[in-house]
């Protein structure tokens, strides 16, 4: 990878981070693998994640949208149905997020006792 400046910030131009601020929020990568199943409306995909709310849902496919990563498609009817499925590059960043799904679940407990060691550490200085 060559670096190149011009008058931009380097994170203006850094592409890791260009894709990063959007995928490693807190919502994105979590709707993107809601969706990989089948495309859903947006009162069913809030009811599985029912811990976000709905503005931010809605600002998170909004900007998985802008990203190219979910399509939005208005059904005609009373009211008009939105419905959010991936796209093929949303369907291409998949596997890489049930890689990091199956890296979590292998690690979860080694981070969580390395959490309670590092609370217990702090506590004692």
């Amino acid at each position: 990878m060559t670096l190149h400046r011009s008058s931009a910030p380097y994170a203006a131009q850094c592409p890791v981070r260009d894709v990063l601020d959007r995928l490693g929020d807190r919502w994105s990568t979590l709707v993107l693998q809601a969706l990989a199943p089948a495309p859903l409306r947006f009162s069913a995909l809030h009811r599985q994640m029912d811990d976000v709310s709905k503005r931010m849902l809605a600002k998170t496919l909004r900007g998985l949208e802008e990203d190219g990563l979910v399509a939005r498609t208005v059904f005609p009817s009373k009211p008009p149905a939105v419905q959010y499925a991936l796209t093929e590059l949303g369907r291409s960043f998949i596997p890489h997020i049930l890689a990091l799904v199956d890296w979590a679940e292998v690690h979860h407990e080694r981070i969580r006792a390395a959490r309670l060691a590092y609370r217990q550490r702090s506590e004692i200085d």
